[in-house]
């Protein structure tokens, strides 16, 4: 057969049954994405003979004597296809794995498609933009502009890999071939609670083309935790690479190493594995209860209570809640339920792994390499140096990329063989196996006096941290900052983190604190509607303000620094972007209005210690080469970096030449999690920076014998005095005497302070069917300065779309037996452009008090207070309160004839 593949003509014969996508990615074509291998996301669209198609569901041989285009065949850097160019302008893309689907798709639109983006781009999936910034790119609305030499932090410039993603340049975990690869497929268990009896691989082995298989007797015995932290002793080592005792459905049980995806897939089929089934438990209510099947054993000594599958449990108070319950006028109770939601990022995991001059490289989709490289070297008796680890650009994580769960068996099986070794999950991997958003139970009790003033607050939440406890403990903690948000002289905090026989929880975005918030702040509209006080009214009457302790679980000391009321500005921001938008009509007749809001507060950096280190070198070439090990996967901390390595060099972006998240090349950093990659990597940057600053100041106000005062930066020159110096000359006398301009600086995340955020949404419910559509939406968030407006206002919309996604159209459904009975992203529906509506966001304006060049991460904290001001919002609509996640329409029509009268407590 002949292919003609961007103008190159290929005689290529495809396998039988081979999709259009892996045959394109063989011949070297990596703009070519898989992001669901089932024509649901669109991150594979490719022309055929000039129309868009989705290559992995269109059979390799159809594309024999026609014109096949990809996103690389489409413009190149320096020479760029219109629509290309409009990517990078607006910027349309943050993790920029959807990004060529995205613009092979966008580019053939006409006018009238243009019209009806809805429709137009159904097809396509974004999981980090929320889909504004992609509107703005296919109707060519530019928002990068160039910086000024020493002024770019507050401009919009680029990202600086731009030209390289919208070109389908941009390197990704797999984007690369290897002689002689093997290729890594897992047997999951379809059990939820079993041991395993035996494992015969004679059928197997017997494959043409399987070189090994490794059950739990192959493998170092040795207990880790999946989850990443700098301190490892904040969450249990309570797994095993492989274990002869499952307890989820889609455990780890054998693992089948093969010439092809295919050879390996087909000897995971042929293994015969012999297990005794054992009692599950799936409930956490019923799994604290006596009697309740064990999952991990009394010799487990990182269990807290075996006998009620206890991994934590948190019992704090501050003062005394029954005197405050005694002392309200009204009290209010409820339970709120949020469910697990997975991160749907359009990158699946994957790792690659060779050995090369003896020495194990692993490169993989991680928002934490020199963690994983720790936790490499520990399950497999290396040293540091026998060991590297490293990421591309990474497609996407929120949170889920946080953790060890494919890095460790790749590094087996090339310690084994000698070979290269990838495993990339599949998207059903992706949900049956990777660690979803912790499902979690809260009961709130308020009470307060007649005028609102709180007098007592109480919680209960029980977290299902599933079969291991990885972040089990830490989003446990982490739930303390909705009890926070509010002043109350008596609270109390009773918190349990329980294992199931179900996939284990992990780390996302808003970490342990959006499930809370839901709770909190739907429980403080309910008892605004008990007191007959406007809930934005009884927020301001007890929200924190500055000089108030942060008072959650104790009142001790600690590192947050809390010096503006960047909260109560944004609350009186939404009031009066809803008051203004409040004659928008109504969508017709049957149709339901409401408003509703929500806030948060959120830390800007995690309380366990964050470590992040920069290298900065100033070249011969005069180019600036910053090294650090945060990970870029659309949170925007490369550009970010730039910018303030800029501002402080007194030079343009231009000159920066970024080196980052490889074990080799870069200083140690913790990972890009937890707004992190900001607030602590962006202070060492910040540090680096200044310090080789200040030696070329030096040095140049010692060669021209004019005070330090006197010398400035002056992007390609030094100015000293009236005397403007070439940072060419200055830079080859220093060679001369062997000097280099070269600095080293860490930051850790500490002090910390708080980011603040409201969302408030107006919302239609049709009474019939219960569909919602939202009307308007705002945002106000306190970001500290902003470093990139563009950049800040994209984290938000990303944010709000993903918390949109989590509370109306996003159901991880599991069957009676534990298993996810939708494990794809047609029947799992994270957000379309049709389902995300445009929003305002409105920035306090504020600096805060200790981040670099005094700036606040917004990657993550956005996301907290979405889904309470939707239920707000519904409950204002419709007269109905709704306590549990997803708001499907399903749900809200099968109470929508429910009468609920306004108080939910006594009033005294």
């Amino acid at each position: 057969m002949t292919y003609l593949v961007n103008g190159r003509s290929f005689d290529e014969e495809p396998a039988p049954g081979q999709c259009l996508r892996t045959f394109l990615r063989a011949l070297g074509h990596f703009g070519v994405k898989k992001g669901c291998d089932a024509g649901d996301c669109g991150a594979c669209t490719v022309w055929l003979d000039g129309a868009p198609v989705h290559s992995c569901i269109t059979p390799a041989f159809r594309a024999d004597g026609r014109a096949v285009t990809t996103v690389e065949g489409l413009g190149s850097p320096g020479d760029l296809h219109p629509a290309q160019r409009r990517f990078r302008d607006a910027p349309g893309f943050q993790c920029g794995f959807c990004t060529a689907g995205m613009i092979m798709t966008s580019a053939t639109f006409t006018e009238e498609q243009k019209a009806d983006l809805p429709r137009a781009l159904k097809g396509n999936l974004c999981r980090c933009t929320g889909y504004r910034s992609i509107e703005d790119a296919v109707n060519g609305v530019a928002s990068v502009r160039s910086a000024e030499p020493g002024k770019a932090v507050g401009t919009s410039v680029g990202a600086p890999a731009a030209e390289d993603v919208v070109t389908g340049r941009a390197e990704f975990t797999m984007d690369t071939r290897m002689e002689g690869m093997l290729h890594l497929k897992v047997l999951h268990s379809p059990h939820a609670h079993a041991r395993i009896v035996s494992v015969d691989r004679s059928a197997a082995l017997a494959v043409p083309g399987v070189h090994r298989v490794y059950t739990w007797e192959d493998v170092p015995r040795r207990r880790f935790t999946t989850a990443i932290h700098t301190d490892h002793l904040v969450d249990p080592d309570d797994t095993y690479i492989l274990d002869d005792t499952v307890r989820f459905a889609g455990q780890r049980v054998a693992v089948v190493l093969a010439d092809t995806v295919g050879a390996a897939e087909e000897g995971c089929r042929k293994l015969a594995v012999e297990y005794e089934v054992l009692p599950a438990v799936f409930d956490p209510e019923e799994a604290m209860a006596d009697g309740a099947p064990q999952l991990h054993g009394s010799e487990d000594p990182f269990v807290r209570d075996s006998v009620h599958n206890l991994l934590l449990e948190i019992h704090s108070h501050i003062g005394d809640v029954d005197a405050g319950f005694a002392a309200a006028d009204v009290i209010h109770e409820g339970t709120y339920f949020s469910p697990r939601v997975q991160h749907a990022h359009l990158e699946t995991h994957g790792s690659i792994a060779w050995m090369e001059d003896g020495r194990l490289n692993v490169r993989t989709s991680s928002q934490s390499p020199s963690i994983a490289k720790v936790k490499l070297a520990y399950l497999f008796a290396l040293r540091p140096d026998q060991l590297r680890v490293f990421c591309k650009r990474v497609g996407g994580g929120f949170g889920g990329k946080q953790e060890v769960i494919s890095e460790d068996l790749v590094a087996l099986a090339a310690l084994d063989t000698g070979r290269p070794v990838c495993f990339e999950y599949t998207r059903e991997e992706e949900f049956t196996t990777a660690s979803p958003r912790h499902p979690m139970k809260l009961t709130v009790r308020l009470g307060a006096k007649a005028d609102g003033t709180l007098t007592a607050f109480q919680v209960r939440n029980v977290s299902n941290t599933g079969a291991y406890g990885n972040h089990g403990g830490e989003t446990l903690y982490a739930g303390s900052a909705a009890v926070m948000i509010y002043r109350c002289p008596n609270k109390k905090y009773d918190a349990f983190s329980v294992y199931t026989n179900t996939v284990p929880s992990g780390a996302l975005r808003g970490y342990g604190m959006t499930q809370p918030a839901f709770a909190v702040e739907c429980a403080m509209d309910e008892l605004a509607l008990a007191l007959h006080l406007d809930p934005l009214e009884l927020r301001r009457r007890n929200i924190v303000r500055p000089g108030d302790p942060l008072v959650a679980m104790h009142d001790g000391p600690d590192d947050v620094v809390f010096t503006e009321d960047g909260l109560g500005k944004c609350i009186d921001l939404v009031a009066g972007a809803l008051s203004r938008t409040a004659d928008q009509p109504s969508p017709g007749p049957g149709w339901l209005v409401g408003t509703g809001v929500a806030s948060s507060l959120h830390e800007t950096a995690p309380p366990t210690d964050h470590i992040s280190e920069a290298w900065l070198t100033l070249g011969d070439d005069l180019v600036y080469e910053l090294a650090v090990g945060t990970v870029e996967f659309g949170e925007g901390t490369s550009t970010a970096h730039v910018q303030i390595a800029a501002n402080q060099l007194g030079t343009t972006p231009s000159r920066i030449r970024l080196v980052q998240s490889d074990t080799d090349r870069t200083g140690f950093d913790t990972g890009a999690f937890a707004s992190a990659g900001l607030f602590v990597a962006g202070q060492a940057v910040l540090k680096a920076a200044g310090a080789v600053r200040d030696r070329v100041l030096e040095f140049a106000a010692a060669h021209t014998g004019v005070h330090l005062v006197m010398c400035s930066m002056d992007d390609e020159h030094v100015v000293c005095g009236d005397e403007r110096v070439p940072l060419a000359e200055l830079v080859a006398l220093a060679r001369s005497r062997g000097i280099r301009f070269t600095a080293a600086r860490k930051a850790y995340g500490s002090p910390r302070s708080v980011t603040s955020n409201t969302q408030g949404f107006r919302i239609a419910v049709h009474r019939v069917t219960g569909e919602i559509r939202v009307l308007y939406s705002v945002h106000a968030a306190d970001a500290g300065v902003v470093i990139n407006p563009e950049q800040v206002r994209g984290q938000v919309d990303g944010g709000v779309a993903q918390g949109i996604g989590f509370a109306l159209t996003e159901n991880y459904q599991v069957g009676a037996d534990g298993v996810m009975a939708n494990p794809n992203l047609r029947n799992y529906r994270i957000p379309t452009y049709a389902d995300v509506p445009r929003t305002d966001l409105l920035l306090v304006g504020s600096s805060d008090s200790v981040g670099p060049m005094r700036s606040k991460g917004m990657a993550e904290c956005c996301i907290n207070p979405v889904a309470p001001a939707l239920a707000n919002a519904l409950r204002d609509a419709t007269g109905v309160r709704y306590r549990e996640l997803p708001l499907t329409p399903e749900r809200i029509y099968s109470r929508l004839g429910e009468s609920q009268s306004a108080p939910t407590g006594p009033r005294r």
